[in-house]
């Protein structure tokens, strides 16, 4: 237990410096004498060279719940921090348990957590529907297509304030709001279409190294990441049609499978003339078909680059499986296999194929055809330096996490809850947003302490009550003073507000320090039960032993096989 709460408070102390609005820049040297600057809490954390397994455990946790939901690595370690400290001065002030008896005391702590992760299984739903979710809003995703400041762009400058400078937070909001509102049609629901730029967004990006954030900006269409092997100046002209191959045009070799026919065994020609009076035939077919753009996962010939520039056709080879895939997407097309048989169905039309210019590289920028509601775009993201461009680019991507576990729908069917404090099918807390600043914690805990829960666990909801404070403590500990007129507003306003009255939504409003912002009570509620068991899981450990040597005892063991193995060969033979 005492190794526990030591590894947890050094971990704590790392990221602290990096918590909430206030927070600074952890700067990293790497070995290379490369500096890494981020407030990003996965980045802080997974850049540490950690020996201790416990440490590795608890930042195994941290990134796996900071990756999924792209927030709270840091409030991850506080918070666990805080409960860990919980349970040791329980355990240590029980009067049945002595600190001399080490394994008993182990055992109790254990016990504790367990409890306390039950508890949440059990009651934490309810309490939520009790205490929190009537003071909150729903997120209107109709509203990301709105011109004035909507709840999402509340939403998300209140999580890039965390992240990023603060006079930019503004902008980088307003830029991802136009971004999401082009890609989300008005018929389509919000989680497919987040779920969809989460599983893309490797191609949707584009970073741009030497220039401010300001410059950051929105390209109508795709960016493929790569450049013209053979240019035309005909696609920059107007609409081109385009197919994508997946094989070279051109074999100098006979392939696996294919069969070579001679007609005349009188005039035997070279295999390499024979190809490349076929692959003519292929650039032929391709200009009858109106074909000027060729898009290849793979590298073609020299012949077949020579033969398009003949043709005016335009060559982009190499293009990255992320780019293809989103292509692929967006024009409906269908890669050629067998370039023998190009139809038309393998042919699409594009508004434009030209290059472009961004920071040092130049990439190719393609426009597709009009839609009814969706609006194909990339991101140009910017930064002074590579680190700082890095670390906006995933700020971007997390912030895209997060909406999408806010968005997430309902399981169907909810478990069965042995809690006596609220209704049989208690309001979700998805799509759910409050103001930030603490007020969830705040919520929270007073339904914890007030609200009747079974007696057997006063206890566990005392710790878990004293355990969420620490957390807007941490947020307002360079003005202590206003974490006790916030929580004095919070509890007063649970009492005299009528619920989802506008006073009762910007509880902490006018004591919060930043424009006022929102956070995702899913996020939360998503947060809270990761912690837990992190802390189930670390008080089940017995012991840990430490094998220095481990590397070179396996390989002195399998040097050890292999000699017996020889030994035995000889033998036989």
């Amino acid at each position: 237990m005492e190794s526990v709460v030591q590894t947890v408070g050094a971990l704590e102390a790392v990221v602290l410096r990096a918590f909430g609005p206030h927070g600074g820049q952890v700067l990293f040297t790497r070995d290379t004498g490369q500096a890494m600057l981020s407030r990003s809490g996965v980045r802080i954390l997974t850049a540490l060279r950690l020996d201790n397994p416990l440490a590795r455990i608890i930042v195994e946790c941290a990134s796996r719940h900071g990756v999924r939901t792209g927030d709270g690595s840091k409030s991850f370690i506080l918070l666990l921090a805080s409960l860990v400290r919980k349970i040791e001065c329980t355990v240590c002030t029980d009067q049945k348990v002595s600190l001399s008896y080490t394994s008993r005391a182990c055992s109790r702590a254990r016990r504790l957590a367990d409890e306390l992760l039950s508890f949440s299984l059990h009651h934490l739903d309810d309490l939520l529907a009790v205490g929190v979710l009537p003071y909150t809003q729903s997120l209107m995703w109709e509203e990301v297509h709105a011109a004035l400041p909507s709840l999402v762009q509340k939403l998300l400058s209140a999580f890039f304030h965390t992240r990023l400078s603060h006079n930019h937070c503004s902008f980088i909001s307003r830029l991802l709001c136009e971004f999401l509102s082009n890609w989300t049609a008005k018929d389509n629901q919000p989680y497919s279409s987040l779920q969809f730029l989460n599983e893309t967004w490797p191609a949707l990006y584009t970073p741009v190294v030497g220039f401010p954030i300001d410059y950051s900006q929105l390209l109508e269409g795709q960016v493929i990441h790569r450049d013209f092997a053979m240019p035309s100046m005909l696609t920059a002209l107007g609409p081109v049609k385009a197919i994508i191959l997946t094989t070279s045009l051109h074999s100098k070799f006979i392939q696996t499978g294919e069969t070579l026919e001679i007609k005349d065994k009188g005039n035997i020609t070279h295999f390499s003339s024979s190809a490349e009076s076929s692959l003519e035939c292929v650039i032929s077919n391709l200009c009858s078909l109106g074909v000027s753009v060729l898009l290849s996962s793979v590298k073609q010939s020299a012949t077949v680059l020579a033969l398009a520039a003949q043709m005016q056709i335009s060559v982009v080879e190499c293009i990255s499986q992320e780019d293809l895939a989103l292509f692929r997407h967006l024009s409906e097309a269908t890669a050629v296999c067998d370039f023998w048989n190009i139809q038309s169905e393998h042919v699409v039309s594009l508004a434009f194929c030209k290059p472009v210019l961004l920071g040092a590289h130049r990439y190719v920028h393609i426009g597709f055809p009009d839609k009814q509601d969706l609006k194909p775009c990339s991101l140009v993201i910017c930064g002074a330096g590579e680190g700082q461009t890095e670390q906006h680019v995933s700020a971007m991507q997390d912030a895209v996490r997060m909406l999408l576990i806010t968005q997430q729908p309902p399981a169907s069917a909810q478990p069965e809850k042995n809690s006596s404090i609220a209704p049989k099918h208690p309001p979700s807390p998805h799509n759910c947003v409050l103001t930030a600043g603490g007020t969830f914690e705040f919520l929270l805990s007073h339904a914890l302490q007030n609200n009747s829960v079974p007696r057997h666990t006063d206890m566990i909801s005392s710790i878990l009550a004293d355990s969420l404070l620490c957390l807007p403590r941490h947020i307002y500990s360079h003005k202590p003073l206003h974490f006790v007129q916030i929580q004095s507003k919070v509890v007063k306003c649970t009492h005299t507000c009528p619920m989802g009255s506008e006073s009762s939504i910007n509880l902490a409003s006018e004591c919060y320090t930043l424009e006022p912002g929102l956070e995702s009570v899913f996020c939360k509620y998503q947060l809270l039960l990761a912690v837990l068991q992190c802390v189930s899981q670390l008080f089940r450990i017995d012991s840990v032993i430490h094998t220095c040597s481990r590397l070179k005892t396996i390989a002195n063991i399998s040097c050890k096989e292999e000699e017996r193995e020889e030994e035995e060969e000889q033998a036989e033979d």
